[in-house]
């Protein structure tokens, strides 16, 4: 039994998972912020399915790219119940979570979150091996990995892969535009229901990445940022121009 936590984007979400059973999940993505939200959910969600957290066996979280205060908050919870309960955690990476929304796709999936500054957090996965396992899903096959680019950039290389592809995320809105008039290959944008981070798809890959012994201690889990934050940004820049 997992519990699936992501909170590395605009919505808040958290699943329970039992092998192949999706036992519940809540997702909420108006207004409030994560640091409202999230404990409240989990507590919600446990308390409805009539599961007691002290049940799941490991803790899926959603590990980054992202933002920042969002990353924050869900690996500290993730973290903070792993420890409590003596859990190992399993990282997912935010843009395969995203993508598994998915799963039975056969074109390239596309993840786009918005990293501001016209950049997107990216990545392409192909559906075949999670479609052909026998019946059961696997693991998406990392075509482009993890990345942080500016979106004319991402575009360039879906366009090169010479690929049909699905765009999802809550990148997809703010350049759709761009989208449109740059992509050169047959692509759509994945429907409102598979459009932004489901907790219920980090759980389902946290099960499969469990079973492949990709967990970690909870005390060792870090997130993932891949670029500075702005604050770090800002001081790098101070430094570099005091040294001029």
């Amino acid at each position: 039994m997992i519990l699936g936590i992501d909170s590395s984007g605009l919505a808040c979400t958290a699943a329970v998972a039992d092998g192949d059973v999706l036992l519940g999940e809540y997702t909420v993505d108006y207004k409030k912020t994560h640091s409202e939200t999230l404990l409240p959910m989990i507590d919600a969600l446990f308390k409805e399915i009539g599961v007691e957290k002290k049940a799941i066996t490991a803790v899926a979280c959603a590990s980054g790219p992202g933002s920042f205060t969002g990353l924050r908050i869900g690996c500290a919870t993730a973290k903070g119940i792993g420890l409590a309960l003596d859990v190992p955690i399993v990282p997912v990476p935010t843009l395969m979570g995203l993508s598994f929304n998915c799963a039975v796709s056969d074109r390239l999936v596309v993840p786009l979150m918005d990293a501001r500054r016209g950049q997107v957090y990216t990545a392409a996965y192909s559906m075949k091996e999670a479609l052909s396992a026998g019946g059961a899903a696997g693991l998406p096959e990392e075509v482009l990995p993890q990345q942080a680019v500016a979106v004319e950039d991402m575009i360039e290389k879906v366009n090169a892969l010479d690929r049909p592809a699905v765009y999802l995320g809550d990148g997809v809105p703010v350049f759709a535009e761009k989208l449109r008039k740059l992509t050169r290959v047959n692509f759509s944008f994945a429907p409102l229901s598979l459009s932004r981070q489901r907790a219920g798809s980090v759980a389902a890959l946290g099960t499969l990445l469990l079973a492949a012994g990709k967990a970690v201690p909870a005390a060792d889990f870090r997130p993932e940022y891949l670029r500075l934050s702005q604050a770090e940004r800002e001081r790098a820049e101070k430094e570099k121009g005091s040294h001029v």
